[in-house]
């Protein structure tokens, strides 16, 4: 193998796992270590840089982060990184003139953004600080989009929304509220705007079309419910409800339930838990709170009794399962639920009626549009995708990093530059060496449990719909999670020409992920290490030929656990222990002209 390029941005970035499954990229190492100090606003601007909404993320994330943590190598639970950017944001001190700002003057470009969420808002945050007038359309009086409407004030605040949302359209942003897009076509011939984003999610609640759907108003979509619960419009449902899926929204709906008046809620589930979309904290905060979780029922009808819903008949499935693959599956009964209201949470949809489909903007057979999943632009010039509208259903920190590429595209194509051409990503390394053997981080390991969240007792938190259920970490609870970090990003950097193979670090290494050995091809070098390579697709480090032998340094990055003790053993200070910053580029840092003339056809 040839010699690892280390400074090909990114190695080094895969190797801080956390950081490499985020979307957004987030330097979560980074913004551990600041809180760890008390640096709360230093934590929350090292997150808001990537992520934007670090109050909000810090509740609702879906934590992509967490499961690729280092941490869960060597125990059985990761850091709780997710809960840690809560306590940044809740913690912090005011931090409003350290954020963005848009300049005094502008550059004359004007960009429309369809929907106030978490999508729409990304891409204004990028753009108002370079100086474009960004126009944010919402049809409904509240901003958020469904991170407002759809997921409950008891696990998202609404002064949280308001308090980072308000920090973006604070730069300038022209908000107009119950203003619905009705016609892309009248959007764009009216030459108001130099692009035009378009991020309104995925609004349309998937439907369960059976016998005794349409005999019934006791049957309600998912995110529509969700969403007149959220302006107020619905404050109470049936004692007995099922709620049919078993993903996020539904356990947002079951919880939800409860709070107005449920007494027997049951989540009806297709299949069994292994193969369930809902996240495993948002599967035992609902059965925390009594609900039911059925599993292996498929809907079958609707049972009407004089005109009123009565309950639901169920076939009750049994699977045949190879790995991870269901193969085959058959009915063995059927089983009838009583039930005075039915939920139905099975997924959304785009709906885009407003688009006209002769605009030069194409959609599949699925009425989804054609977007180029790296710039997300459709395949009309000047109209871009995020968020939930451009590929279906995610997240909000997918929205965000869909927010922020976009973004690029935009500021390319506003200065007439190739939107295809993306600026590039970087990476720096700093040496924590303060001494022959000492460095300027922590490197004991901690062998803390991973921190329990507390949250407000039981029957305190049916009183009000709105009590948020989770109440964030104590400091003495901070105190110890942080200290569970492993520090990926502090890189272990090793020098070849210094090395005199004594073979001290491989003695010393604790996961025995070093190895010295002659040269040969990946797969020779992965049969003589020193222990198994757990992971093929993970990288392996291979160092120039060692001086006196010809031989080369290998380590597997996936062992690694970034603790130090081969910097602090080298005699030859071969090894060392460098902080690795990877720039992920945003707008901003593009090249292209701030000050051209627009393009618009009229102001």
């Amino acid at each position: 193998m040839q010699p690892t390029d280390t400074g090909q941005p990114d190695f080094f970035h895969q190797v801080v796992d956390c950081q490499w499954a985020c979307p957004a990229h987030t330097d979560v190492p980074e913004y551990i270590r600041l809180i760890a100090q008390g640096r709360f606003g230093d934590a929350y601007l090292v997150n808001r840089e990537s992520n934007v909404f670090p109050g909000i993320l810090g509740r609702v994330c879906d934590r992509p982060c967490e499961p690729a943590c280092r941490r869960g190598r060597v125990e059985e639970k990761p850091v709780a990184i997710c809960r840690l950017k809560r306590v940044a944001a809740d913690h912090r001190e005011d931090v409003s003139d350290r954020l963005p700002r848009a300049p005094t003057e502008g550059n004359g470009r004007r960009i429309a953004c369809i929907g106030a969420g978490p999508a729409s808002l990304t891409v204004a945050n990028d753009l108002l600080p370079l100086g474009y007038a960004v126009t944010v359309f919402e049809q409904y009086a509240l901003t958020g989009g469904l991170m407002r409407t759809n997921i409950p004030a008891f696990r998202l605040p609404a002064a949280v929304l308001d308090d980072e949302i308000g920090a973006i359209l604070a730069m300038g942003a022209d908000l107009r509220l119950g203003t619905p897009v009705a016609s892309m076509r009248a959007l764009l011939e009216g030459g108001e705007f130099d692009a035009v984003f378009v991020g309104s999610g995925a609004p349309k609640g998937k439907e369960l079309r059976l016998p005794g759907r349409a005999d019934s108003d006791r049957i309600h979509i998912g995110i529509d419910w969700l969403h007149s619960i959220a302006f107020g419009h619905t404050a109470k449902i049936g004692e007995r409800v099922l709620i049919i899926g078993v993903g996020n929204t539904a356990m947002d709906c079951c919880r939800s339930a409860l709070r107005l008046g449920a007494r027997d809620v049951k989540v009806m589930a297709r299949k069994s838990r292994r193969f369930f979309k809902a996240s495993e904290w948002e599967l035992e905060d609902a059965e925390g709170e009594g609900v039911e979780i059925v599993i292996n029922h498929a809907p079958k009808a609707f049972v009407i009794e004089d005109g009123r819903l009565t309950g639901m008949r169920f076939d009750v499935l049994e699977y045949q399962v190879e790995g991870e693959r269901i193969v085959g599956e058959r009915v063995t009964g059927e089983r009838l639920i009583p039930c005075d209201d039915v939920i139905l949470a099975i997924g959304q949809e785009n709906a885009f009626p407003w688009i006209e489909r002769d605009l030069g903007i194409e959609f599949d057979e699925w009425q989804v549009p054609k977007v180029d999943a790296r710039t997300f632009q459709s395949t009309r010039p000047g109209v871009f995708f995020g968020g939930d509208a451009a590929f279906g259903p995610k997240n909000i920190i997918w929205a965000v990093e869909h927010g922020h590429q976009a973004a690029i595209s935009i500021h390319r194509h506003c200065h007439g530059l190739p939107v295809a051409e993306r600026p590039p990503r970087g990476v720096t390394l700093a040496s924590r060496k303060m001494g022959l053997h000492e460095w300027s981080y922590k490197n004991d390991y901690n062998p803390a449990e991973r921190r329990l969240v507390p949250h407000v007792a039981l029957a305190e938190r049916f009183k009000k719909i709105r009590i948020e259920v989770e109440l964030g970490f104590t400091p003495e609870q901070t105190a110890l999670e942080v200290q569970r970090c492993l520090n990926c990003d502090v890189q272990t950097v090793f020098q070849a020409k210094l090395c005199i193979e004594c073979d001290a670090c491989i003695d010393i290494c604790p996961v025995d992920c070093l190895t010295i050995t002659a040269n040969g091809s990946e797969a020779e070098l992965g049969e003589r290490l020193k222990a198994p390579r757990r992971n093929p697709a993970a990288p392996l480090y291979v160092s120039a030929p060692l001086p006196q032998t010809a031989r080369v340094m290998v380590k597997d990055e996936d062992l690694c656990v970034h603790c130090g003790l081969c910097a602090e053993r080298c005699p030859t200070a071969a090894w060392d222990m460098q902080k690795s910053t990877v720039r992920i580029p945003h707008a901003s840092d593009d090249e292209a002209p701030c000050q051209q003339p627009s393009r618009r056809k009229s102001a």
